[in-house]
């Protein structure tokens, strides 16, 4: 879950001042009493640091002034324990006179260019380098090399606080022996990044934002049209790559998302039992829901698939999720009846361990088998990056035990020993917490969580992302 703004930091709700020192204390005091997570952190970093952490920042919060920089702090505080699966949400809309205003918008830095003489300088060049006409969202900029530097500056935008030709949007700028990047955000806040990647000689991936190339157009590489063909899928499908590899694109395991993945297998299942290879791409996932996979596994099969289970934290505020599913009208379309009686076969058996982690399972392990392997495929590379976490890592660690499976890309996220997410809006319904139930067992032995899962073949920044499917496709097909 990711942060986004807080607002008003002080006003009276139901009776009570709110302020981001009580909305500290009262996520504080929330998250320690039912965060599945909390102690297995204090055992690991101790008492001494978390007393470190919470006097540091409280001093922080004492001195915050504006709202944003509230929200921000309180997610700050949240990283101790973790920096997937927890979340700071904006529960009430900004008004113009509670806006906060960073003080880079009032004197935003702008560049003088007279944009018609540096179009017909871009038209005429020859070489391709940083200098050009790109776009980038809703901005459309130049990049003019200033000295041994480069700026990039807005040419058109309707974006508001950035509709002024000349802004400067972008710097790329020497630092040291290397280059680092400097991009402006959308409040104008600067986040920095290292030297851009190159993919192609029309794109550029500076940080977290994707370039790409207007003016003037320079001859490709076919892998980076079909690289974006592949990142801007929103929906799963498959293609032939060559006669002996099939590559299969899941862009989220999203729950919604399962019907569209069955569909695609099922579709092709005659024709990935006939091909020897298969690509599976899931990099930049969204974790979502484990049967969202669970098609998928039959092709990867070997031997049976051992799953280690969680535990549910037991408390009053915890257990009423499961009494809430059970009997509120809300979710009366999500769950059958047998669903509805196991949920409340849950919140009992919950409710008399108040205090302790639950193994609602009654299994610790559970094993899948399924009765056939399949010759074909014999070999498959899953493709996977920093953008894979939560059941995209669960999937990894089912696929992981087949014989035939082998990962390609980089360390994911690590997400996923601490799950489950709930959340409980504050007090003064300024904040929507989100923490986690549950706690895998595999703890401490295995943990992913801050570390992620590594690849069998570690794409180096030597390799473009733009040449992943075609590296995973070549080390398949010359095993």
């Amino acid at each position: 879950m990711i942060i986004t703004m807080a607002v008003v930091l002080s006003y009276s709700a139901n009776g009570q001042t709110c302020t981001c020192e009580s909305n500290f204390e009262w996520v504080k005091k929330t998250f320690e009493n039912n965060d599945a997570g909390f102690q297995y952190i204090i055992n690991k970093k101790g008492e001494a640091a978390y007393d470190i952490h919470n006097q540091l920042m409280l001093e922080k919060i004492k001195a915050a002034k504006t709202s944003t920089e509230c929200s921000k702090l309180l997610y700050e505080w949240l990283t101790f324990f973790r920096f997937g699966h927890i979340g700071i949400e904006r529960l009430i809309n900004e008004t113009p006179d509670t806006q906060d205003v960073p003080q880079t918008v009032q004197n935003p830095e702008t560049w003088k260019v007279d944009i018609p003489q540096f179009e017909k300088y871009i038209s005429e060049k020859i070489v391709a380098d940083y200098e050009g006409i790109w776009e980038t969202g809703a901005y459309k900029i130049g990049i003019k090399k200033d000295g041994v530097n480069y700026v990039g500056f807005i040419i058109e935008s309707d974006v508001d606080g950035w509709r002024e030709p000349g802004l400067v949007k972008l710097k790329i700028e020497q630092d040291g022996d290397k280059l680092k990047t400097t991009y402006y955000m959308r409040d104008h806040s600067p986040v920095i990044s290292g030297e851009p990647e190159w993919m192609g000689n029309n794109c550029l991936q500076a940080g977290a934002q994707t370039l790409k190339r207007l003016k003037p157009l320079f001859q490709d590489d076919p892998s980076v049209e079909h690289y974006f063909k592949f990142m801007d899928s929103r929906t799963p499908y498959l293609e032939t790559l060559n006669e002996t590899t099939l590559y299969l694109r899941i862009p989220s395991f999203d729950h919604n998302e399962k019907h569209a993945i069955d569909s695609v297998i099922f579709a092709n299942k005659e024709h990935i039992l006939k091909t020897e290879n298969l690509i599976i791409d899931i990099r930049n996932g969204t974790g979502g829901s484990d049967v969202s996979y669970h098609e998928l596994l039959p092709f990867l099969y070997t031997n049976p698939i051992r799953t280690v289970g969680v535990e549910f934290l037991s408390t009053v505020q915890n257990n009423q999720r499961f009494l809430d599913f059970a009997t509120d009208p809300e979710y009366q379309d999500f769950f059958d009846e047998a669903t509805r009686q196991q949920l409340k076969d849950y919140y009992e058996k919950l409710s008399n361990n108040l205090g302790e982690f639950v193994d609602l399972s009654g299994e610790s392990v559970s094993i899948t088998q399924f009765d056939t392997v399949y010759e074909y495929p014999k070999n498959v590379g899953i493709i996977i990056n920093k953008g894979n976490g939560s059941t995209d890592e669960q999937f990894l660690l089912a696929a992981k035990q087949s014989k035939k499976v082998k990962l390609f890309g980089a360390t994911t996220f690590g997400a996923l020993d601490i799950s489950n997410m709930y959340s409980i809006d504050s007090p003064c319904k300024e904040f929507r917490l989100w923490y986690c139930l549950s706690r895998s067992m595999r703890l401490p032995d295995m943990a992913i969580d801050d570390i992620g899962l590594q690849p069998d073949y570690y794409l180096d920044k030597t390799i473009p992302q733009y040449k992943w499917v075609e590296f995973v496709n070549d080390v398949l097909n010359h095993h």
